[in-house]
């Protein structure tokens, strides 16, 4: 593995008023592939928003990307989120695009202007996930897994050093799942590094990888090995 690409060191999170998260600590290296669990409301998202700016870090310090996360300024986050690939359980897809009109708008609100290599860039992110026959679909006629699809597309868009995907499986039934959990196993393997924050047990035994787990307002590393996954949270 390489270099950190994330640390955190003895991080507090705060959100509305309220101490989420302490003492956290937290190290992801270039290439890894990393879980993030615990039960909803744990600080799973909590902890992502931190990652790109959208919490401050009450305490300790961080960086992400090769950027500092402590005293942040407003005018760097947009720097920052573009070196991130972002995706939520909810898609966050204009219904009244088509898939390459949404990625286009990304690329355009990133500076890229080149029609040419807009498209070009738009045909090779559809390639990765596998939904190139798809470009000329409006969002709303696609399925929540062709959705998602779209969604990591417009991940990859701008070549992110980290992936962060905040519960992506959420909103899909267990084969579509497991298609997306591949592309996105596929795309590690190709060297994307990828956090991801879930609560599926199903997906972690099928695709182990190291993970940490949210749980009294605290973050640790956990073996899942030989575990009862209905006492871990205890």
């Amino acid at each position: 593995m390489g270099k950190p690409i994330l640390v955190l060191n003895n991080v507090s999170i705060i959100q509305d008023n309220k101490q989420v998260l302490s003492e956290v600590n937290i190290e992801i290296n270039n290439g890894e592939f990393v879980y993030l669990i615990g039960r909803t409301g744990s600080g799973k998202t909590s902890l992502i928003k931190s990652l790109y700016a959208d919490l401050k870090l009450n305490d300790g310090t961080g960086s992400i990307v090769d950027i500092e996360l402590n005293n942040l300024e407003d005018n760097e986050i947009p720097f920052l989120r573009r070196k991130l690939g972002i995706i939520f359980q909810d898609f966050k897809l204009f219904s009244d695009r088509s898939v390459a009109e949404n990625l286009k708008f990304v690329l355009k609100a990133t500076g890229w202007s080149d029609e040419s290599k807009i498209n070009s860039r738009i045909i090779e992110v559809l390639e990765k996930v596998h939904i190139e026959n798809l470009i000329n679909k409006f969002t709303s006629q696609l399925s929540g897994g062709e959705q998602q699809k779209v969604a990591i597309a417009r991940a990859l868009l701008n070549n992110p050093k980290l992936i962060i995907a905040d519960e992506p499986t959420g909103n899909l039934d267990p084969k579509t799942s497991i298609e997306v959990m591949e592309i996105l196993m596929e795309l590690n393997k190709k060297g994307n590094t990828i956090l991801m924050a879930t609560h599926d047990f199903i997906l972690i035994d099928k695709f182990p990888n190291r993970t940490y787990i949210c749980v009294s307002g605290k973050i640790a590393e956990i073996d899942l090995k030989n575990k009862n996954i209905n006492t871990i949270y205890k």
